[in-house]
């Protein structure tokens, strides 16, 4: 007995091994086109039941039914790319322009007042003397030095930024294209594709079946509750931004889509500085409208969509959902927005799994 069994569990073993290997070398072999293979599941996911509604009616055993299924498939995965390469195209040319003209503006500035100012760097200076009870001096000289090394790195940091975005133009396009590819088979064969790959999953199906139902929920609540009402305010701050002639509008309002997803603060971030600047800057009443109608505008939309698009749906703190985006970004960039939170509950829905299959009770 003991031999048969001993000669399964190698081979078991061994099996397992090449498994684990041919994984491995399927995962390097598809790592070039991660984020175009996420970003088309994303989409599919979130437009698939619209899909499904236009294309319910066509047989697909006939040919005239065959034709039309892959016409909406082309125009689905070509819409989407359209949709997106529109807009990004443009907003990308627009924050090139403007973070080269707001670099300009704040080196200018800086040259002709704040920093050639010695009774505003005196004082300054002063202030830093008497909170620290004179344990730290810093001479004017000093002053203007560190100020002028620091403004310079940041707005360096703003132009090699603006730089970047345009070197990868190229390939932000290759992604786009495989992007198109990847969802017009999706949209075309998305069933079959998942299927076959639910199916080599070895758990149980009805905790496939609760895992697969839990990342669609979590990817269309998590764009919709998240990313497009980052999107929105987005959006208002940009028009309020460019009616109260804010410089470099574009470039704020794309900060505050980043800046939304942080709790508490969310968007104030940006708009509240900008704010006390114009009141600094002598523009009293603008600077007072100004945050009137941004507290009032882009941070209740904040309060107000939300609940609107989740409902509830992810029982997540909000904090634990920007800390997760946070890890989520270090760890994977830019697709971590998404991967972050996602990870999270799915790492809490498979632990429910978990304690439900060992009947432990949650306390």
């Amino acid at each position: 007995m003991s031999g048969p069994f001993h000669s399964r569990n190698i081979q078991n073993i061994v099996f397992g091994a090449i498994l684990i290997l041919l994984f491995l070398l399927v995962c390097r072999l598809f790592a070039p086109f991660f984020t175009a293979l996420l970003w088309s599941i994303l989409f599919y996911i979130i437009l698939n039941p619209l899909h499904l509604r236009l294309t319910l009616s066509l047989d697909r055993n006939s040919l005239r039914g065959k034709i039309w299924f892959n016409i909406w498939a082309a125009v689905f995965s070509l819409g989407v790319t359209i949709l997106i390469l529109l807009p990004l195209s443009f907003v990308g040319f627009q924050i090139f322009h403007q973070v080269t003209e707001l670099v300009r503006q704040v080196r200018d500035y800086l040259a002709l007042h704040s920093l050639q100012d010695d009774s505003s760097l005196n004082s300054i200076s002063r202030f830093i003397a008497e909170l620290t009870s004179d344990q730290i001096v810093i001479s004017v000289e000093e002053l203007r030095s560190q100020i002028t090394m620091y403004v310079s790195s940041q707005l360096q940091r703003l132009l090699q930024f603006s730089s970047n975005i345009a070197r990868n133009v190229g390939s932000f396009i290759a992604g786009l294209v495989f992007m198109v590819f990847s969802l017009f088979f999706f949209f075309m064969d998305g069933a079959y594709l998942s299927k076959l790959v639910l199916h080599v999953i070895p758990i149980r199906q009805e905790y496939v079946k609760t895992l697969v139902v839990k990342f669609k929920d979590i990817t269309r609540n998590l764009v919709l509750g998240y990313i497009m009402v980052a999107l929105v305010q987005a959006v208002m701050a940009l028009i309020i931004f460019s009616i109260f002639r804010i410089t470099g509008s574009l470039v704020f309002a794309t900060l505050t889509l980043f800046c939304a997803f942080i709790p508490i603060f969310g968007a104030g971030i940006i708009w509240f500085p900008l704010g006390i600047i114009k009141v600094l800057n002598g523009d009293l009443f603008g600077g007072i409208l100004f945050l009137a109608v941004s507290g009032l505008v882009i941070s209740t939309l904040d309060n107000f969509l939300r609940p609107i698009f989740l409902r509830d749906r992810i029982q997540l703190h909000p904090l634990i959902i920007f800390f997760a985006i946070l890890g989520g970004i270090s760890a994977f960039g830019f697709n971590g927005i998404i991967l972050g939170p996602m990870v999270v509950i799915l790492f809490l829905t498979v632990l429910d799994l978990f304690l439900t299959e060992h009947k432990i009770e949650q306390g």
